[in-house]
């Protein structure tokens, strides 16, 4: 398979059979990023602004920023279950990093299948369905999604889960500047504390921007008495803006990430750390390379080199250009280099993989 270079990251969600029905709804096919967005395809907003518009329509409220973790209390919505036999103390964790695609309302979504377009729409369910069935067949411990709506988005996508019979009980969301599309974490097992970034605005052109999706961080103590830390991503997109150029928006916001991740190694070389999500970028550029950090190093983080049943490495497909891209990561500290078990990660490829999404997801399994 040929792998092309993307200079403009406009996916579509669907492969188009025929040029007519291209020219019919090229005005309608929009990048991950700008389907359904609050920010406008001329620019992003700055903090400035944005403080501006929350002053004007909600009561002001103190935020504190943290970079330690801090305890959550009644996270989980039900019990957790006992664990099976293959979840038992000792025997490690399964983790899925996935991009569900627009997860959430969107004001105007394209159906590709009856080529109506409705205003104000949900996923559609058997997007979601597709959704269920692919996270149900890897029997994750935790699940980290990317492009989740509203709390409630991601309460949906648990309860279809524990209705399919995967029941991740505990959850955390988190987001950033991005008012529409947000990061979410569940988990099997009970998350002891959650953190919030003390840092995620930078500057540009002489104004300050904050990270879109923001940082999630939570960790997750399996029943052997150890914990994980999650840190989520969803970097920018490869969609232009006439603010600047996106990938200095993507370098500036992995460096917001890396910033973190250092903070958390200082104080503890022998954190199990995991930092997965949708990068928007592949693994030489110089966003990944500023996440993953000095090679070898103690504050170093590694890829995993995961591929599918077939070889390939590809996470996205974007059909109008035939492109190929490996968008979607999973990073372990060095503390965790022993604990991977490279022979069972992979990305997922069923059969239905592009009716969930424009994404694959990641499996990451741990000992």
């Amino acid at each position: 398979m040929t792998f092309s270079p993307l200079l403009k990251f406009v996916p579509l969600t669907r492969s188009i059979k025929s040029g007519a029905l291209f020219l019919l709804i090229a005005s309608l096919v929009v990048s991950c990023q700008k389907k359904g967005t609050d920010v406008s395809s001329t620019g992003m907003q700055t903090v400035e602004e944005s403080q501006n518009e929350q002053a004007a329509t909600v009561p002001s409220a103190k935020t504190v920023a943290v970079t330690e973790p801090v305890a959550v209390e009644n996270v989980a919505q039900d019990a957790v279950s006992a664990p099976s036999s293959s979840q038992a103390a000792g025997a490690g964790l399964r983790f899925l990093a996935y991009n569900v695609e627009n997860w959430l309302v969107m004001e105007e979504r394209y159906d590709f299948d009856t080529r109506v377009t409705e205003k104000n729409a949900s996923k559609p369910d058997k997007e979601k369905a597709a959704v269920v069935e692919i996270v149900k067949s890897a029997q994750p411990d935790v699940l980290g999604v990317c492009e989740i709506g509203t709390k409630e988005d991601l309460a949906d996508i648990q309860a279809r889960l524990k209705a399919a019979g995967l029941d991740l009980p505990h959850s955390h969301f988190a987001g950033g500047m991005d008012r529409t599309r947000h990061l979410g974490l569940l988990s099997r097992h009970p998350i002891s504390s959650t953190a919030v970034p003390a840092d995620l605005n930078y500057r540009m052109n002489g104004k300050e921007y904050g990270m879109q999706r923001g940082i999630l961080d939570a960790t997750v103590k399996t029943p052997d008495g150890r914990e994980w830390r999650f840190l989520g991503v969803h970097l920018k997109s490869k969609r232009d803006v006439e603010d600047g150029d996106q990938n200095l928006m993507r370098i500036n916001e992995s460096q917001l990430l890396r910033k973190h991740i250092d903070g958390i190694l200082s104080a503890n070389p022998q954190a199990r750390l995991i930092a997965y999500g949708d990068f928007n970028d592949t693994r030489r550029t110089s966003p990944l390379r500023i996440v993953q950090g000095p090679y070898n190093s103690p504050r170093g983080m590694s890829p995993i080199g995961a591929h599918d049943s077939r070889g390939e490495y590809w996470t996205h497909f974007w059909a109008r250009e035939d492109v190929y891209s490996r968008f979607d990561y999973i990073h372990f500290s060095q503390a965790l280099k022993k604990d991977v078990n490279f022979q069972e990660c992979g990305i997922l490829d069923p059969k239905n993989w592009n009716d969930a999404s424009d994404h694959r997801a990641v499996l990451g399994v741990f000992r």
